[in-house]
């Protein structure tokens, strides 16, 4: 298969791109920070010496990046599963934010993905076939202290996830709206997880690999995944 991820230089994204290659398959890989994305890719070509490895340093927030983006994938192949797993989290309250607090999330959180999707769905609807998903955060589905416009651009997404799921359903192709609770990433900081409170990056990669793995007529719809203690 070929899979598109977005994000891909760190954490989530990272572990969903060596998941994939773990497999065999071709991926793509996105993200701001060349460096750091460009060490990814031999970090993982070291580990799989045969595996198909692509990647775009680019801004997918920006709608000319995105389509660049897509139309280098797809000069080499059409996607079978896109993973749009960019995001960014900023603390705060939506009474004391600014608008450019608003703005930085729905450009992260929103807008990314639905550029890349945008970019790549006439190809795949053209192939009759894929598997789309957003990684939309709990903070979609409820709202919490301190979430802000943060859960503002999350529920964005998510409802952005379910519109996409009923329109594709006659084109063959599957949405799947991720749901995770608190996972070790950078957004944690220096966060002290040596007594497993909360879940780690391979959690999510799992459940989303496991997710590609049904027949055709089969589709996960959500993903809701949390820390067996609960939210923090």
């Amino acid at each position: 298969m070929n899979v598109v991820i977005t994000g891909a230089s760190k954490g989530i994204g990272k572990a969903l791109a060596i998941r994939f290659v773990k497999e065999g398959h071709q991926v793509f890989l996105s993200a701001r920070t060349a460096t750091q994305l460009n060490t990814t890719r031999d970090e993982i070509k070291a580990a799989y010496p045969e595996a198909g490895i692509h990647v775009f340093c680019g801004d997918m927030s920006k709608q000319p990046e995105a389509k660049a983006f897509a139309d280098f994938c797809l000069s080499i192949a059409t996607p079978d599963i896109l993973i749009n797993n960019a995001g960014s989290y900023e603390p705060g309250d939506c009474k004391d934010e600014q608008g450019e607090v608003l703005a930085r999330m729905m450009d992260v959180n929103f807008y990314t993905a639905y550029h890349v999707t945008t970019a790549f769905l006439p190809a795949m609807i053209a192939a009759g076939k894929g598997h789309l998903f957003f990684s939309c955060s709990i903070a979609s589905l409820r709202a919490y202290a301190n979430g802000g416009c943060y859960g503002v651009s999350k529920y964005a997404l998510h409802g952005y996830s379910k519109n996409l799921r009923l329109e594709l359903m006659p084109h063959q192709i599957k949405v799947t709206s991720i749901f995770p609770g608190a996972v070790l990433t950078d957004s944690w900081g220096d966060f002290d997880n040596s007594n497993n409170r909360i879940m780690v990056v391979e959690d999510i990669a799992e459940m989303v690999y496991a997710a590609t793995q049904l027949s055709p007529q089969a589709c996960v719809e959500d993903i809701v995944i949390r820390p067996q203690l609960g939210d923090l």
